[in-house]
Formats: C-alpha cells, sequence, structure tokens
C-alpha cells in the first residue's frame, strides 16, 4: 500500500469536516495551478474545445477551459465530504430535481431504468444523491484504478449509500442485464471512447467519434426505459436533475441510437460546457487513415 495513497486518503477524511465554501475555496485555488502545471491534459481540453466549438473566439474557449480545471479540483475535493461526511451533511448539499414523475418512479418504482449520466464533473455526487435516496437495487459499471487502496476507497465511496453494486468492465454484461429486468437500477456514463473494439463511430459535435454504444445495447437487452441524469455543481453543493425519459429509445438500430444520444448530450453540455469533462481524450480513437487530434 501506497504511504502517498495512505496521506491522501487521509486528507480527505480530514477534509470532510471542513465548511463546504472553504473546501470549494480549495478547489477554486488549485484549479489555475492544475491549468498551469498539467500541461499535456491542458492540450487535451484545448483540442477538444476547437473541435467542439469552432464557433467561439479563443478567449472564449480559454475562459472555458480555465473554469474546467477549477470544476476538476472542486469536484474531487469534494469527494472527501460525499464519501466520509454524515449522512445528514451530505443529503443537505445533494439536492435531486426536474421530473416529479420520474423522482417518484426512482423511488418508489420497480421498472428496468437505465440512469443515463455523461460525464459531467458532478457525476459521483448525482450517483450518491440517487442511491441514498432508494433502497432499489442499483448498478454501475467502472474502470478500476492503478493503485489497489485507492480502487478500493473509491468503490467503498460509491456503495457508501443505497443497494449498490459495482461492476467492472471485464464482468460482462449478463449480470447488468440481469439486474436491469429484475427490475433495478443501471447508472451508466457511455459518452467515453474506449479504443476501437468497443465503440462505433458516430458524430458528437460534428466530428466523428469513438463512442460507447451500451446505453442503446443494455436498453434494449434489459427492456429498460432511459431516464437522463444531469449533474450541476452549484454553491451549496450539486443540483441533480432527473429529465423526462426518452420516448423514442431504443431502437432496432443501434449506430442511430448511439448518434442520437450524443445529439442529445450536446444539447446538455450547451448549458453548462465547463462542467462537462473535457480532460479525457474523447477523439483519441480515429477512422482508419485520419491523423491523431492529440
Amino acid at each position: 500500500m501506497s504511504l502517498t495513497s495512505r496521506l491522501g486518503i487521509g486528507f480527505m477524511r480530514a477534509l470532510a469536516r471542513v465548511p463546504l465554501p472553504l473546501v470549494r475555496g480549495f478547489g477554486a485555488a488549485l484549479g489555475p495551478v492544475l491549468y498551469l502545471l498539467a500541461k499535456p491534459r491542458r492540450r487535451v481540453v484545448d483540442a477538444n474545445l476547437a473541435l467542439c466549438f469552432p464557433e467561439k473566439s479563443a478567449a472564449e474557449r480559454s475562459r472555458i477551459a480555465r473554469e474546467t480545471f477549477v470544476y476538476v479540483a472542486q469536484s474531487w475535493l469534494d469527494r472527501s465530504w460525499l464519501w466520509h461526511a454524515p449522512e445528514e451533511v451530505v443529503a443537505s448539499r445533494l439536492k435531486v430535481v426536474g421530473c416529479a414523475s420520474e423522482i417518484d418512479a426512482l423511488i418508489n418504482g420497480d421498472e428496468p431504468t437505465i440512469l443515463f449520466a455523461p460525464h459531467f464533473y458532478g457525476l459521483d455526487a448525482a450517483a450518491t444523491g440517487l442511491t441514498m435516496r432508494t433502497a432499489r437495487p442499483s448498478t454501475t459499471i467502472y474502470t478500476t484504478q492503478r493503485d489497489p487502496m485507492i480502487d478500493e476507497w473509491v468503490g467503498e465511496g460509491r456503495r457508501r449509500f443505497g443497494n449498490v453494486t459495482t461492476l467492472n468492465r471485464v464482468d460482462g454484461i449478463k449480470p447488468i442485464v440481469a439486474g436491469l429486468r429484475k427490475g433495478g437500477l443501471l447508472y451508466l456514463l457511455p459518452d467515453m471512447d474506449f479504443g476501437r473494439d468497443q465503440t462505433v463511430f458516430v458524430p458528437f459535435y460534428g466530428v466523428q467519434a469513438a463512442t460507447m454504444p451500451s446505453l442503446s445495447r443494455f436498453a434494449r437487452l434489459g427492456r429498460a426505459r432511459v431516464v437522463p441524469v444531469i449533474s450541476r455543481l452549484v454553491e451549496g453543493g450539486y443540483e441533480i436533475e432527473l429529465l423526462p425519459a426518452w420516448k423514442d429509445f431504443p431502437t432496432d438500430d443501434v449506430m442511430a441510437d448511439t448518434a442520437l444520444m450524443n445529439k442529445r448530450l450536446e444539447q446538455y453540455i450547451d448549458t453548462m460546457p465547463s462542467q462537462y469533462y473535457w480532460v479525457h481524450r474523447r477523439f483519441k480513437t480515429r477512422p482508419e487513415g485520419e491523423p491523431s487530434i492529440y
């Protein structure tokens, strides 16, 4: 076990007791430092923004890039209280809003449901805010952390409230589909590039992007509704918005479904572009013959 990991987790446990304005202020100070020092990641953000927002000025894209590093820092530090503060403190900082019928169905229903959770920086806060409000079985898929101690810490944090199962990507689709068909929830984050073998190419802001088709496939196999979940970092914590279930999804066309997912994701991002996960190399995998973006 790494001494650095021990110290880092200890720091987060201690930070959980600090008032939220101070935690957020620390993140606001750390963000510009990350922007200056994390040059490779900053180049990824700049490339993503240039591709997705060519209509914006260079100054506007620079502002979004600087803000996104602040949200990176703040959302990471917020995991201190998400995973270690008393339950009543966590609940008071996570406000669930949006479609009243979907909120009721989430808490009290039993229809198979996929929560489409795009990679906004509040994704862990949204998962916590929803699972702590329902006893329904919930599943989420994760990527293993390199450090076993950090991996265990993250897993425990994500399973802290509710009836949550965390599955590794190598566990296959059977337990996921089985959970859905029993009336469970699947918290799914498919808007990433996991390489050519696991993705299809569909437009994202007009650029062909390797995209996981899992939302369409799991919805069809699990006979599940798709309910978008939008997480916003706000002054008092997080606002978790449940949007109405998609009525025209899934279809028999996985490519068309995945393209529609990206198109709707663009609409969500446009409302708060600084809070999207631009630090990910979203266009890492390119169609045959096309040059690298990064």
